[in-house]
């Protein structure tokens, strides 16, 4: 369950936000001054933070500025003030939208499910990037850089190189390299393996650094670092 901070002093208003989201199968915690929203929100993670502008005890701008310090939780800034300048002011100040009140429910909810789908988006992105050291493979692309240049691979080779990267510091011998790379029942013989992490190094390697790939005598290989 998604779990939202609204920080809001109008009690009303935050009632009315708090039982739409509880019905949208949000969890939420309601806090109604500054001070206590700032605990809340550098205390405890949450998925999104909506935040009123005008607070008691300290301002909602200034909430926002210490939360961003602290903590990357995306915030929806909430106010009645609407002018340019207010609202420059609120994403300078490091909120991720601005919605000026009153404002429609439905209009928060789509907002909100908005910055859902960047957090998504985001993690699906880290998620096809394997980075060691200066290497970086982009598993969606078939790509392979170092250092941003980039460095052509066979598939084969671009197979067993993201074979050491998502095994690395883990010794991985040579029967489960070939399962890996070239399927269980291929026809191969184990060496090729030898013969095809001397290509790899060949192409992601320093002259003067030691090889990304180890050898382990009479196991394997290992990408450690």
């Amino acid at each position: 369950m998604k779990r939202i901070l609204l920080i809001e002093d109008e009690r009303n208003m935050a009632r009315f936000i708090e039982l739409e989201l509880a019905h949208e199968q949000f969890a939420v915690q309601t806090a109604t001054d500054g001070y206590s929203g700032l605990e809340f929100a550098l205390r405890e993670d949450w998925d999104v933070i909506l935040l009123d502008l005008m607070l008691p005890g300290m301002d909602g701008l200034e909430v926002c500025r210490r939360i961003r310090a602290m903590k990357a939780t995306p915030i929806i800034m909430l106010t009645a003030r609407d002018s340019v300048t207010d609202r420059v002011s609120g994403l300078d100040s490091g909120a991720d939208d601005y919605m000026p009140k009153p404002f429609a429910i439905e209009e928060l909810l789509a907002r909100i499910r908005v910055i859902f789908r960047r957090q998504e988006q985001l993690v699906e992105e880290q998620r096809s990037i394997l980075q060691f050291h200066d290497l970086s493979v982009n598993l969606d692309a078939r790509e392979v850089r170092k250092q941003d240049q980039l460095i052509g691979l066979t598939k084969r080779e671009f197979d067993l190189l993201v074979a050491f990267l998502q095994n690395a510091n883990r010794v991985l011998a040579r029967e489960t390299l070939l399962d890996k790379v070239w399927g269980f029942e291929a026809a191969v013989d184990k060496n090729v393996v030898d013969v095809y992490v001397r290509y790899l190094r060949n192409k992601i390697d320093s002259p003067d650094k030691p090889s990304y790939i180890q050898t382990q005598r009479g196991i394997g290989y290992v990408m450690k670092g």
